[in-house]
């Protein structure tokens, strides 16, 4: 099977609920990423073969196919076709995993993968509840899953306690892994770690000024378990509070994939090889849990060790998930989520997959790494694992 190659990886910096980024339409967000992938390359537009857009919140303006409108308000040509996929917080990964098949099959050889989410434009669950202005049916879920399940409603963040609870995590323990999130964000920021992976956007400060958007706005610079200590308990007899969760966010990111063919033909350097693509789907209860088993999977298909990957990017959609991560695998913390994660980063759905992507491929680079797994835990009890060799 031929291989495929990462050869450019972008992302917006993070925007906060209302913030920077709140003006901007999510059709021509995606386009900016599209189009900051065909600059990095310097390749001819009208060789993208294909589009692959992940999304969640797929109504109001990122109804009617966002891919396609993506393309339309981009530098690339309207002959170049695009698809909207969701697989939830994992749908970018996934975009990313098609592609590599794609290429991988010999169907195609330039490809880009990429993820876009306007959650201050396009509310979390909005292509549920629209159905109410048109007095028709809105819940997703039919009674014959609920009552196979007996539960009354799937909740993430049902499933994030009962992963605490199921790990023996203390909210101390919750707090900490916040506060570092937020500590290493900071410094990555104050490092220059993210300036060549983020594509700088025309936005408003909290004044409505005009400014340039280029580092992630959810970072608390000043964070501490003192003021973890004082945010409210989200569920009664729960650990979980606002800050131990991933923040909502506007983005959009994308990586170009590319056969050798392709690379040679085109003139292209590649920055990382695809090594496994993996996904995997259990329990849809507590359904935050399936990246364990996931990574299971993947290191086995792989023939690796957890020792044998150099950094790990495991989405913080709830601080259980990384911190129940590490202890089922006995992974090195230093290794995870090196730059921070999603509770200071932001967690902009469609868009994270790829977003975590472009950050690990420039992470093992800064650091002469060799071996990078993304992991993500998504809607559903379904995960995905990409393993990368960054070159």
């Amino acid at each position: 099977m031929a291989d495929a190659y990462i050869v450019a990886a972008k992302r917006t910096a993070g925007g906060r609920r209302g913030g920077a980024l709140a003006e901007w339409h999510p059709g021509d967000l995606g386009a900016q990423v599209l189009n900051a992938l065909v600059d990095e390359t310097g390749i001819d537009p009208a060789a993208i073969e294909d589009v692959i857009m992940g999304c969640v919140s797929q109504a109001g303006e990122q109804a009617a196919q966002i891919g396609r409108t993506a393309v339309l308000a981009s530098k690339l040509p309207q002959t170049v076709p695009a698809v909207t996929i969701d697989r939830q917080c994992g749908s970018s990964q996934q975009s990313l995993q098609f592609a590599a098949q794609a290429v991988m099959s010999g169907t195609q050889d330039l490809v880009i993968a990429a993820g876009v989410e306007s959650m201050t434009r396009c509310p979390m669950g909005i292509n549920a509840r629209a159905g109410k202005l048109f007095e028709v049916p809105t819940d997703p879920t039919p009674a014959s899953v609920k009552e196979k399940y007996g539960i009354k409603q799937f909740s993430q963040f049902v499933g994030a306690e009962m992963i605490a609870k199921k790990h023996g995590h203390t909210k101390e323990e919750l707090d900490a892994f916040s506060v570092e999130s937020h500590k290493r964000g900071a410094a990555a920021t104050q490092a220059g770690a993210f300036k060549d992976e983020i594509v700088a956007l025309k936005g408003r400060d909290p004044e409505g000024n005009e400014v340039m958007h280029d580092k992630d706005e959810g970072i608390r610079y000043d964070a501490s378990m003192e003021g973890m200590a004082k945010l409210k308990i989200l569920m009664d007899d729960g650990i979980m509070t606002a800050a131990n969760a991933s923040q909502i966010c506007d983005g959009s990111s994308g990586v170009m994939v590319a056969s050798e063919a392709a690379i040679k033909a085109h003139n292209l350097t590649p920055l990382a090889r695809i090594h496994n693509l993996t996904v995997t789907a259990g329990d849809p209860v507590i359904m935050l849990e399936e990246p364990l088993f996931a990574t299971d999977r993947a290191l086995q298909r792989a023939g690796m060790k957890i020792d044998d990957i150099d950094l790990y990017e495991v989405n913080e959609a709830f601080a259980p998930v990384p911190i129940a991560w590490l202890k089922h695998h006995g992974a090195d913390p230093a290794k995870l989520n090196v730059n921070g994660g999603a509770i200071a980063l932001g967690h902009p759905l469609g868009a994270s997959g790829t977003k975590l992507m472009t950050t690990l491929i420039y992470a093992l680079r800064a650091r002469g790494k060799k071996y990078g797994l993304q992991t993500m835990c998504e809607g559903g009890g379904i995960a995905n694992v990409t393993i990368i060799e960054a070159l």
